[in-house]
């Protein structure tokens, strides 16, 4: 039988544990939760679990509110880091939206050369006319 460790999303840790971790007192992850700055799982019973990803958001919070900065700060610096993990997701999507576009433009011209025409691209159609893809290029 072989050991598979949990993802960083499972919640598996007790409070005891977690507060153990994080270097913070179990009542503080009962108020950090109570305010709305952590979510730990839920056991059937009730009790709470909280995930690899969970301590290292506490760890982040006990680093930020011994620096100085207040609850709010916090809240508002954890906000915008989702917004940014959540960019980067959207950037990776649409680069490789983009690549698929390159891909389908370069076999379509592979397949049917277009006449040479300066600054002007094909419009690859499909079979249904509202997925047709429409390249443009600004003149110079």
């Amino acid at each position: 039988m072989s050991f598979v460790a949990p993802g960083p999303e499972v919640p598996v840790y007790v409070i005891s544990v977690a507060a153990e971790l994080s270097g913070l007192h179990p009542q503080t992850l009962r108020t950090y939760e109570r305010i709305g700055l952590i979510q730990p799982g839920r056991t059937g019973g009730g009790g709470r679990r909280y995930s690899h990803r969970d301590i290292e958001r506490l760890r982040m919070i006990a680093d930020l509110t011994s620096s100085g900065v207040g609850v709010e700060g916090v809240r508002r610096l954890l906000d915008l880091e989702q917004q940014i993990v959540d960019l980067h997701a959207r950037n990776h999507a649409l680069v490789a939206e983009l690549e698929v576009t390159r891909e389908a433009l370069r076999q379509s011209l592979g397949a049917h050369p277009a006449p040479a025409m300066p600054n002007k691209l094909p419009v690859l159609r499909g079979a249904d006319p509202s997925q047709s893809i429409v390249v443009w290029r600004r003149s110079g």
